[in-house]
């Protein structure tokens, strides 16, 4: 019965989505080799905020949702390397809302953390260290971060 509930506002989020969503960014659920959809799982596309070294990339991320989801957060998670103090090696994003036992709440949208993802690019929390050359970089030699998170962007540009 729970798969059934979070199912049901994915849905709901999909629809709320496809009418009202911030520019540049992309979300849907996963497609399946049989023509059918994945609703628990959804691929999405941050684009690098205007005005900062972030700029010009469309940066891929993947939400997974479990049955307890609205209850609980999704795994947000960038491709395996990405370079930035707040995400682990793994890809997966260290941030407060996604968080179960601090920031979570059910309400919280799909598009509330993508944006909450977008903003975490350009401001990292340095409090809350996910990757140690990233975070290394952040504190001790800025230019090289950003010199970092531009060649990164050019990894990631827009797809047509």
């Amino acid at each position: 019965m729970a798969a059934g509930v979070a199912v049901g506002r994915l849905t709901e989020e999909r629809k709320a989505w496809r009418k009202n969503h911030p520019y540049g960014f992309v979300a849907k659920p996963q497609s399946v080799a049989d023509g059918s959809v994945n609703m628990m799982v959804w691929q999405c596309i941050i684009p690098g905020k205007a005005g900062t070294d972030w700029e010009g990339g469309y940066y891929p991320l993947t939400l997974t949702f479990s049955e307890d989801y609205p209850s609980k957060p999704p795994i947000c998670k960038f491709p395996q390397g990405f370079f930035h103090p707040n995400v682990y090696s793994s890809g997966m994003v260290c941030l407060s809302i996604l968080s179960e036992s601090s920031g979570w709440r059910p309400a919280i949208t799909v598009k509330q953390i993508l944006v909450g993802i977008q903003d975490l690019l350009d401001t990292p929390n340095p409090a809350s260290p996910a990757q140690n050359e990233a975070y290394g970089f952040f504190v001790k030699d800025l230019a090289e971060y950003k010199r970092r998170v531009r060649q990164q962007g050019k990894r990631y540009p827009p797809k047509d």
